[in-house]
């Protein structure tokens, strides 16, 4: 019997989930975030300094709590989908997908033939608990949730085809890419990137699909789940400890030495 995935239920069922970006790369800090009540917790293999195993090393530290670990892996490819599935992650979210195709190739890398591509090899590894997860290979697909961002000019123009794609649970929205790409490097804030980003909503909440967005602003965060977006990020924990370290010395030293911190995601 497979470890239930009760994220992917609960986005499902459209129930809100409240999740913290872990870009440290430091187990003991995503243990530290763990204990909070968090929903979920991203550990970014993109844009964080992550390996296999430091993403092995956080997922260890956080199983004994309830918040469920969302795994961002540095390219959506079959050997990085393989291995990420393979050291136990239940729920992947996948950068860069432009196309239907692409999406497709994702979902069939995570799942085991005949349906998909997947290379089988969980039996040794932390996935099926070195083999003493019963029928791991009959029941691993049913558990795996599949999260896709779409981030660019070419994703929006190709949404459509991509949420037709069967095994896709939910599509995340981001927002500094999609604003570069779209003409507004730096400017998410802009109203016509705001646009685009509200009509893109809509289409994936109409196809039956969960929405992801990162918002560490938290009047944002709020637009944003006023206009139903389901799984969202509130907060980075690099920028919330950049920010606790100015606030604190700045109540004893009165100089503007803040750095403006943007989010890169």
């Amino acid at each position: 019997m497979n470890l239930p995935n009760n994220f992917k239920k609960n986005i499902a069922a459209k129930q809100p989930q409240y999740g913290m970006w872990l870009s440290t790369a430091s187990p003991y800090v995503a243990e530290i975030a763990a204990t909070s009540k968090y929903d979920w917790y991203l550990i970014d293999g993109e844009h964080a300094p992550n390996t296999i195993q430091s993403l092995h090393g956080q997922l260890q530290a956080m199983a004994p709590y309830k918040g469920h670990p969302v795994v961002r892996v540095v390219e959506g490819t079959k050997a990085n989908i393989k291995q990420a599935l393979d050291i136990g992650a239940q729920t992947l979210l996948i950068p860069m997908v432009d196309t239907a195709e692409q999406a497709q190739e994702v979902v069939d890398a995570t799942r085991y033939a005949p349906q998909g591509t997947r290379g089988v090899g969980a039996g040794v590894a932390r996935a099926a608990r070195w083999g003493r997860v019963e029928n791991y290979m009959a029941e691993a697909n049913e558990d795996i949730c599949i999260l896709i961002q779409v981030e660019s000019k070419t994703a929006v123009e190709n949404l459509n085809e991509i949420l037709k794609v069967e095994g896709i649970d939910g599509v995340f929205i981001g927002p500094a890419d999609l604003s570069a790409s779209l003409g507004y490097p730096d400017q998410a804030e802009h109203e016509n990137v705001q646009a685009v980003i509200k009509k893109t909503i809509d289409k994936i909440l109409a196809s039956g699909k969960a929405v992801g967005f990162l918002a560490p602003d938290p009047a944002v965060a709020k637009r944003a789940i006023e206009w139903g977006v389901t799984f969202i990020a509130v907060g980075v924990d690099t920028m919330l400890y950049t920010q606790a370290l100015d606030d604190r010395l700045n109540l004893f030293k009165q100089s503007n030495t803040n750095l403006e911190v943007k989010s890169s995601y």
